[in-house]
């Protein structure tokens, strides 16, 4: 019995639709749903895995900036 693959997944960080992710013939393209993660917009990837792990590290890399002396009032 073969098992069918989604051709779209959902990227949720936190609690937080980061994008989908659509298979095409070279891999994943990511479709940002929220702009902190417009960075990653059109980008591909070879996995849906690859591309959450990629809007993880922007989220992380927000929160870092956030609370970095640098950007203190």
């Amino acid at each position: 019995m073969s098992q069918a693959q989604s051709n779209a997944y959902i990227i949720e960080i936190h609690d937080r639709a980061a994008g989908i992710v659509t298979r095409d013939a070279r891999g994943f393209r990511f479709f940002s749903s929220e702009r902190l993660f417009d960075s990653l917009e059109g980008r591909q990837f070879r996995s849906a895995r690859e591309a959450e792990r990629a809007a993880r590290a922007v989220l992380s890399g927000r929160s870092r900036r956030a609370n970095s002396p640098f950007f203190a009032n």
